[in-house]
């Protein structure tokens, strides 16, 4: 075993610290040492007081990600917890940086906690469709009260040590820089005052009232429905809570470790622990590595002032970062900003942000119709019309005025970036970042690497995603990258689908029963149809509703019609055009049940990542799961649809698109990579 463990004795207090680096997570090593520790200060009479601490970054930082899959190794976490809670000595854990999951749990087992002013606890196996398994949810309840563990638990947040003292999760803060001095200090006190060694476990104060009552259990379901909608995770948390009140501690345990075992080997663990894992995979490209340079963005200027330029430019004022923002003419300059404040506004109405945080924030913009006030700025990034000769001329202006080392970005979403890059003089300082809209809330940022890009630009792009609070996906250059090329064939076949007779209210709940927010065809009526159909030149349902001057939510209904609470009927109107579109189209109708349609409509998507794997546009499948995760919502505890796919079997897979080929064209063509993996019983 390696030497983890250093053992003091303070007069009559005993320190165990346990050095781990990098986060102290609680692998097997580290469970043995705890357990050493203990042992030997159990067994020192002149002892009176155990405090736990750790050196380095953190208190235990949670589970051990190697060993996840593994076969267990005792001791377990549950065995190192009931051994500090069958302690004869005054127990206390010092806390400092995260300790979250199984070292907040770690943490639950002494009798006190002290921490530092910037500590933050938390229990996030929810993100990893789990629930704490080591007594979080019975011990947790026991101290901070049933609506607060519900809320923390369910939400897997981290709480800052102020809010944890507050809730009585933490006894104490530490006034100066020496947590172990004052956790020493601390405990002398406790053990002057004869303290009481109350175990968490035997509290029940705060539980009793809720004992053998479901309300606040039902409330809480009902309050946050859609939040939760799909998580199996969330009910089993709720669950076990419940059991805090209404059960003897060992009992509301056992219970406990079976809800967790339960979600442990399900399938949506499997995928939301997938997408933790790769959602750090991102970010690492194989001949880029951590060492390569980053350019220096301290200003960044964005032409276009409308929803998605706006959008770009909220991202980098939330990370402080000065905006130069361009337009064309005065009225639309003043607009665009006028939208962002308003949705700063709604924040600090909402109570998320200080007037003092708006103010601030809007004094980052510097309003401009010229593009020499971009001549100094270190990033640009142009949100205008997606057209390829307004976006050429965009990037001729810019290269004749932007200063040496500047990076020119482009934000299109399907246009060629290196068409783009070669209307500059220097192709090496293009790239794109590819914003998803709004571009102030979604998560997803594209960074499409141009053929001439250089390294250094592309991890400048990929870092500073993490700045702005973007997960970053590296895309090559082609039509539509990666999330827009491969979700577009989503849209196609509802198309499809409507005009073979297909009731529109089916699509849509076929793809909300999956996981998603929203069906397709609401999604339309809530974007615009008009929005939609802009760039069409061909007679579609669109076209013709548009002609109507049903735009969709906005004016008049599309696919729907909308009472005053935007509740929804499938408009006759729509019917009618649907008929009338298809005939005129020679299309027949099909009968298809709710499986044919939801394999109709997810099954080509699988099969377009496979060519955008094929064609090296996405360096890992992993990647292209996270872009439809984080751009198009896919559902998390799906995987995204190249690990949803891998669940279903690629072969399964295979053979509908062949069935589907068949019946309806060449839109279902398999991919040959996809043919290669069942052909050599291989996975994405």
């Amino acid at each position: 075993m390696a030497n983890l463990l250093t053992y003091e004795v303070h007069d009559d207090v005993a320190v165990v610290t346990i050095d781990s680096p990098p986060v102290n997570a609680l692998g097997f090593d580290v469970r043995q040492s705890i357990i050493k520790g203990f042992e030997k200060a159990a067994a020192d009479a002149d002892v009176q007081a155990i405090i736990l601490a750790c050196k380095g970054r953190t208190f235990f930082a949670g589970a051990d990600i190697r060993e996840f899959g593994a076969a267990p190794k005792s001791p377990l976490l549950p065995e190192v917890i009931a051994l500090i809670e069958s302690s004869p000595k005054l127990t206390i854990a010092a806390l400092h940086g995260t300790p979250l999951g199984g070292g907040l749990e770690t943490a639950l087992a002494c009798h006190y906690r002290v921490a530092t002013a910037d500590t933050r606890v938390g229990l996030p196996e929810v993100k990893l469709g789990l629930l704490p398994g080591a007594g979080g949810t019975q011990k947790l309840p026991r101290l901070v009260g049933i609506p607060a563990a519900l809320e923390i638990i369910t939400s897997g947040r981290q709480i800052k040590s102020a809010e944890a003292l507050e809730l009585g999760l933490v006894d104490k803060l530490c006034s100066g820089d020496d947590l172990i001095k004052d956790s020493i200090d601390f405990a002398k006190s406790l053990i002057a005052q004869d303290a009481p060694r109350l175990l968490v476990c035997e509290r029940n104060e705060k539980t009793a009232e809720h004992k053998g009552k479901s309300d606040i259990y039902d409330a809480f379901r009902e309050k946050n429905a859609r939040r939760f909608r799909g998580f199996k995770s969330v009910e089993n948390i709720i669950k076990s809570i419940q059991l805090s009140a209404d059960l003897p501690y060992d009992q509301g345990l056992k219970r406990e470790r079976e809800l967790f075992t339960e979600l442990q080997q399900s399938r949506d663990a499997a995928a939301q622990q997938y997408v933790f894992f790769s959602e750090r995979e991102t970010s690492k490209i194989p001949d880029i590595p951590k060492t390569t340079a980053v350019r220096t963005i301290d200003s960044v200027g964005i032409i276009g002032a409308g929803t998605m330029g706006g959008g770009i430019a909220m991202n980098f004022l939330n990370a402080n970062i000065p905006v130069t923002l361009l337009e064309q003419k005065q009225d639309a300059l003043e607009h665009g900003i006028s939208v962002i404040k308003k949705n700063y506004q709604r924040s600090v109405n909402s109570g998320r942000m200080t007037e003092q945080a708006l103010e601030a924030r809007m004094a980052l913009i510097t309003p401009s119709l010229d593009y020499t006030d971009l001549s100094s700025v270190d990033l640009i990034i142009e949100a205008v019309f997606e057209t390829m000769e307004i976006k050429k001329d965009v990037f001729r202006k810019i290269d004749a005025i932007a200063k040496p080392g500047c990076i020119l970005a482009s934000n299109t979403s399907y246009l060629d970036l290196n068409e783009i890059a070669e209307a500059t003089k220097r192709p090496q300082d293009v790239i794109g970042l590819h914003f998803f809209s709004p571009a102030n809330v979604m998560n997803l940022l594209e960074v499409v690497r141009g053929d001439k890009s250089d390294k250094d630009v592309i991890n400048t792009g990929m870092r500073l995603a993490k700045t702005i609070g973007k997960t970053p996906v590296l895309s090559r250059v082609g039509w539509g990258f990666i999330a827009n090329r491969v979700m577009k064939v989503r849209g196609y076949q509802t198309d499809n689908l409507i005009l073979q007779g297909v009731n529109p209210e089916i699509i849509d709940k076929v793809i909300y029963d999956y996981g998603f927010a929203m069906g397709p065809i609401a999604m339309k009526d809530l974007v615009g149809l008009d929005v939609l159909g802009r760039d069409s030149t061909e007679r579609t349902v669109e076209s013709v509703l548009v002609s109507m001057d049903r735009l969709g939510q906005k004016k008049n209904g599309g696919y729907y019609d909308y009472d005053q609470n935007r509740q929804r009927t499938l408009s006759p109107v729509a019917i009618e055009v649907i008929q009338q579109v298809a005939a005129e189209k020679g299309i027949e109708a099909v009968a298809a049940d709710e499986d044919e349609i939801l394999a109709r409509l997810l099954y080509p998507v699988i099969n377009e990542g496979a060519k955008v794997l094929d064609e090296g546009i996405a360096l890992r499948s992993c990647d292209i799961d996270i872009a439809c995760i984080k751009g198009y919502n896919w559902p998390v505890y799906k995987g995204g649809p190249m690990f949803w796919a891998n669940t279903i079997g690629l072969e399964k897979v295979l053979t509908k698109l062949r069935e589907f080929e068949q019946r309806f064209g060449e839109a279902f063509t398999p991919s040959p990579y996809l043919v290669r993996l069942v052909e050599e019983g291989k996975e994405f």
